[in-house]
Formats: structure tokens, C-alpha cells, sequence
């Protein structure tokens, strides 16, 4: 057993729950590890301490390990990521005036209706729209370009991309720098608190099924600690599916709210554990089936199809060749690390590490280890379908 602390870096967000988890309920220490979790103000402060050794391991946003890896953020630096901590748990939100705006035009709020509400989004502009992401190459982005992209086809004038810390976002629009964000849980919830904003779209209504964040890690220390990266898997993956059991969610908040952690009120967290989601101040809130997702359907399996499908969009974005970009993505997500660390645990494996992503219109048994796995829609909002072959 390992004797030596691990310090694993995380942006306080609610899906940095696997990791929170993981340390105050104990799953760690049953390990054998001492978790030492240090938060940090931003993505790119987070990037920086990993690729300089300063951490170990870290809570990432699932493109920030292909966009390290290709160089893209910062010198390049292999990343890998062997588990996923989190699905879908995104949202999009506009300022007061530009919600206003889109009603004026017909819009009628859903919150499930990406082509209706972007093609009245960009209606609405007299100039770029100006988004705000946390992170140049971020789950958050990638989304959103794809909607735009889809409803609009691929035009650069219709969006002015601005990287804006989470914290931010809501003051952001407030003082008018931004007309719209993509943001995760809760920094959504505490935009509309402050009535200078709504939300307008779920990330699970653009794809059903997005891997959000990852625990990501560089590829020489997986090798070179093969001990603790098997142990440090094994105890965030008990976290997760303790986290995937809806009567652990009350207890879950507390944790997340404590000073040290999230530091913020219960009510500002329990929107996206719920999937309750206050879209407007004054409104009712809106359930949201799947909107945040830390176990169910082989969440946290690392997909090589879905790190493929991230490289792809990348490589439009960085103007890269598709094939090599794709599959040094494809590369980054680390089944053969999942499957052997949580060989000797209840785990249930995917008989095939990679499948067509966005075939899944409703739940759907695979083959797998104990015959037990379904995997939850993971449908595209404009139908499309990606297969990219041997990974």
C-alpha cells in the first residue's frame, strides 16, 4: 500500500464531487493513499501545475489532455485520462435582454430545444455574439460551436469565443462583456441568482451523452506509479457510484458546500445533483433527466470513440489533420488502464473499447463482463452518427 500523499489538483465545481468524495468519505484512505486536493482558480493554473509536475493528477476538463498532448495549450505534454468523472452537467445561458429579446421573437423557453433556440440566438445578433467558455479547448465549446455549426453551418462571424473563469461568468454578463456562457454546475444556477441572467439550453440536449470531466494524469507517472494509479482508480471509481445513488445526494451537497471544498450554499448545488435546474429567476425549475451524470451508464468507462470524437472536433477548430488528430486523441483515453485496475473490483466492462457514438436513441443493453451493462441515450441533437473505425 502506498504510504505517501497524492495531490491531485480540481477547479471547484459541482462535478469535482468523485474526487471530494473520494477523500471525506474515506474511499481513499481504504486505498491506501492519502488524497491531498488543492483547488485552483482557473484551468490554466490547474494545466500548468501538472505538466510542471507540481501535481500528480488532476480533475480536467475532458479535451484539456488531447489539447496538452497536441501542444496546443502550453509545451506539449502527454496526457492521458483512464477514467471519466463526469457526463453532460453543462448549460448555456443568455443575458436578461437577450432572453427578452428571443421571446419578443417568438421564442418559446423549453429548455430542450437546441436547433429552435440557437437559430434564434443568432436571429437576434447585430454583431459576433460573444461567448463565454472556461477554457479555450473545453467539452463547453466544443458543444456549442457543434450547435452553431449545425444550425448555421460553419461561419466564424456569427461568434467571438472569450475565456472566462467560471466565478465570472455571471458578473461577466452583468457588466455587459459577455452575451451569452457555457459553464458548468453551479456557476450557472448563481447567474441566474443574480437576475442578470438565463439559462437557455442543457450541454445533454447537444449530445446526451458528452464526457465533461476526466481524471487526468501524464503519461511517464502512470507508468512510473502503476501502484498508486490503480489504488487512486479504485477509490474515485467507488466515489463515483456511491455519487450515482440519488439518496447519497443530500449528503453529497453538505460535502460539496463546506468551506474548503465549493464554498457555497446547499441551494446553489443541489440544482445540478437533482437535475432541478432554475432557468429563470421566478420560474419554476426544470427536471432534467440525465443533466449530470457520475456513474449510470458506463459513465466513467474511458471511451477511445469519444476521445475520437473530440480530436475531430479539434482538429476543425486548430485547423490540424484530421487523422493524426483524432487518433493522438483516441490515444489519451486509457481503457487498458481502466480495465486493469478495476479488474479485481465490481466493475462492469464494455466488451469493445470504442462504438459509434450518437447511435443510442434509448437505453440499450452491450455485452460486457457481468452481462449488466446498459448504456443511456447518447443521441446528437441534429441525428448525425460517428464512426471512426479501429482506434
Amino acid at each position: 500500500m502506498m504510504s505517501r500523499p497524492l495531490n491531485c489538483g480540481y477547479v471547484p465545481l459541482v462535478d469535482s464531487a468523485p474526487l471530494i468524495i473520494a477523500k471525506e468519505l474515506g474511499f481513499a484512505a481504504d486505498e491506501g493513499i492519502q488524497l491531498n486536493l488543492l483547488r485552483q482558480p482557473s484551468w490554466a493554473a490547474l494545466r500548468d501545475l501538472l505538466a510542471l509536475k507540481h501535481l500528480d493528477v488532476a480533475h480536467m476538463l475532458s479535451p484539456m489532455p488531447v489539447a496538452m498532448s497536441l501542444g496546443l495549450s502550453g509545451p506539449p505534454v502527454q496526457i492521458d485520462a483512464p477514467l471519466v468523472l463526469s457526463a453532460n452537467g453543462t448549460v448555456v445561458g443568455v443575458s436578461r435582454a437577450i432572453g427578452d429579446n428571443m421571446r419578443a421573437r417568438g421564442w418559446v423557453p423549453q429548455f430542450s430545444d437546441p436547433r429552435a433556440t440557437i437559430e434564434c440566438l443568432l436571429a437576434c445578433r447585430d454583431q459576433p455574439l460573444r461567448v463565454g467558455v472556461p477554457f479555450p479547448y473545453s467539452m463547453h465549446r466544443l458543444l456549442f460551436e457543434y450547435l452553431v455549426e449545425g444550425a448555421q453551418g460553419a461561419r466564424s462571424d456569427l461568434i467571438s469565443i472569450v475565456t472566462t473563469p467560471p466565478p465570472l461568468m455571471a458578473d461577466a454578463v452583468a457588466r455587459g462583456d459577455l452575451d451569452l456562457f457555457c459553464v458548468g454546475e453551479p456557476w450557472g444556477t448563481v447567474a441566474v441568482s443574480t437576475e442578470q441572467a438565463e439559462l437557455i439550453l442543457p450541454g445533454a440536449s447537444i449530445w446526451a451523452h458528452a464526457p465533461e470531466k476526466v481524471l487526468g494524469m501524464r503519461r511517464d507517472w502512470a507508468a512510473e506509479n502503476d501502484e498508486a494509479c490503480g489504488v487512486l482508480l479504485r477509490a474515485v471509481y467507488r466515489a463515483a457510484r456511491w455519487l450515482g445513488q440519488a439518496e447519497n445526494q443530500p449528503l453529497a451537497s453538505e460535502i460539496l458546500a463546506r468551506s474548503e471544498h465549493l464554498d457555497l450554499p446547499d441551494h446553489a448545488i443541489d440544482p445540478a445533483l437533482t437535475g432541478h435546474i432554475l432557468c429563470r429567476h421566478g420560474d419554476a425549475p426544470v427536471h432534467i433527466p440525465n443533466f449530470l451524470k457520475f456513474h449510470q451508464g458506463a459513465t466513467n468507462f474511458p471511451w477511445r470513440s469519444q476521445g475520437a470524437w473530440i480530436g475531430a472536433q479539434i482538429s476543425r477548430l486548430a485547423g490540424l489533420d484530421e487523422a493524426r488528430t483524432v487518433q493522438t486523441a483516441a490515444d489519451c483515453l486509457r481503457p487498458d488502464l481502466y480495465r486493469r485496475h478495476l479488474a479485481t473490483s465490481d466493475a462492469d466492462m464494455p466488451g469493445a473499447s470504442a462504438k459509434v457514438e450518437g447511435a443510442l436513441a434509448h437505453p440499450t443493453a452491450v455485452a460486457s463482463t457481468r452481462g449488466e451493462m446498459i448504456l443511456g441515450p447518447d443521441a446528437y441533437f441534429d441525428g448525425r452518427t460517428f464512426d471512426f473505425g479501429p482506434l
